[in-house]
C-alpha cells in the first residue's frame, strides 16, 4: 500500500492543515479562514513585487519574485486551489512568489468567483474572462496556464474552452494535484481514501456538489474535464501525489491526452500530501517546483 511520508516537515504540513480545518459541518466562511489563516504562515520576501490588477473585470494580484527582473512579459496565469469554495489570490502570494521565481515570469492570480455564492460555471466564466484578458497582455506566445488542485481543474478547462472557442493556445498548461472528476470515480479515490489527511473522496463529492449543485459531473466538461475532449491541448505538465485520492485524476487525463496524440508529462511525487507544493518549508516542494520551472522556461524559450 502507498504511503505517506514520515518525515517531521510532512508533519508539520498536515497539522499547519488540520489546525486550519474547521468540522465539515462548519459555515463556509470558517472554511474560508481558516485557509487564509493557513497560508499567513508562508510570508513573502520583501523584494517580492505584488501588484493589484484588473484582468477585464477579474481583480488578481500579480506576483513577481525580485530576482525575475522585469519578466520580459513572461506571465503564468495561475488558478488556487480550494474546491471551488474557499482561497485567494492574497492566500497563494507566497506560492506565486515561488512559482515565479522558478519559472522567471510573473505569475497572475485571479479572484475567481466561489460557490455557494456562485455556483457553476461562475469559475469557468471568470478564468476565461481572465484569459481573454492575459492574451491582450501577453499574448499567446508568452503565457503559461497552471492551477492546483480546484485551480489545477480550472486551468485544464479553461484550455479546453479556449480550445472550443478557437482562441489563440498558451505556450503550456501546467497542473498540480488537479482536481479533474466531481464524481470521484478514480481507482485512487476509493484505494487511497483515508491515506491523505488533507482530503478524501467524500470532500471531493461533497465540495463539488456546492459547487455544480444537482448537475451529473460526467455531463460538464469544464466542471470535470476528465470526462472531457483532449485533443488539441498545449504540452501539459501534469504531477500528483502517489499517495493522494486525486491520483488518478492526474493519470486518466495523461492517459486520455496522449490517447488523443498530445504530449504531456506526468510526475508521481512520492509520499506527499494533496497539494504539497503549498508548503515552502517541505524538500519535495521545492523539487516540485524545480521540475516545473523547467517544463514552464523550456516553453518560454520557444516564444
Amino acid at each position: 500500500m502507498v504511503g505517506l511520508s514520515t518525515s517531521a516537515a510532512h508533519q508539520r504540513a498536515i497539522d499547519l492543515f488540520r489546525a486550519a480545518t474547521p468540522e465539515p459541518t462548519a459555515p463556509i466562511d470558517a472554511w474560508r479562514d481558516g485557509f487564509e489563516a493557513l497560508c499567513a504562515n508562508f510570508p513573502v520576501s520583501d523584494d517580492a513585487r505584488i501588484e493589484v490588477i484588473d484582468l477585464n473585470g477579474v481583480a488578481a494580484l500579480q506576483v513577481t519574485a525580485g530576482s525575475v527582473g522585469d519578466a520580459g512579459g513572461r506571465a503564468v496565469l495561475h488558478f488556487h486551489s480550494g474546491g471551488y469554495v474557499m482561497g485567494s489570490a492574497r492566500a497563494y502570494c507566497n506560492f506565486a512568489e515561488r512559482l515565479s521565481r522558478v519559472c522567471e515570469a510573473s505569475v497572475i492570480v485571479p479572484d475567481y468567483r466561489l460557490a455557494p455564492d456562485h455556483v457553476y460555471p461562475a469559475a469557468v466564466d471568470d478564468a476565461m474572462t481572465a484569459y481573454r484578458a492575459m492574451l491582450d497582455r501577453h499574448g499567446e506566445d508568452r503565457l503559461i496556464v497552471s492551477g492546483d488542485s480546484a485551480g489545477g481543474g480550472l486551468a485544464i478547462a479553461v484550455l479546453m474552452a479556449a480550445r472550443d472557442a478557437g482562441l489563440p493556445l498558451p505556450l503550456a498548461g501546467v497542473a498540480i494535484s488537479p482536481l479533474l472528476d466531481l464524481a470521484g470515480e478514480g481507482e485512487s479515490a476509493v484505494t487511497l481514501d483515508g491515506v491523505d489527511p488533507l482530503i478524501d473522496r467524500v470532500m471531493i463529492v461533497e465540495m463539488g456538489k456546492v459547487y455544480i449543485e444537482d448537475r451529473d459531473p460526467r455531463a460538464h466538461a469544464l466542471a470535470s474535464p476528465v470526462w472531457g475532449q483532449h485533443h488539441g491541448l498545449p504540452p501539459l505538465f501534469l504531477t500528483a501525489s502517489d499517495a493522494e485520492v486525486l491520483r488518478d485524476d492526474a493519470v486518466r487525463l495523461a492517459a486520455g491526452v496522449r490517447k488523443a496524440g498530445g504530449d504531456v508529462e506526468l510526475v508521481l511525487a512520492e509520499g506527499m500530501v494533496h497539494i504539497w507544493t503549498l508548503f515552502p518549508f517541505l524538500e519535495e516542494a521545492d523539487r516540485s517546483l524545480d521540475q516545473i520551472g523547467l517544463f514552464a522556461r523550456e516553453h518560454f524559450a520557444t516564444d
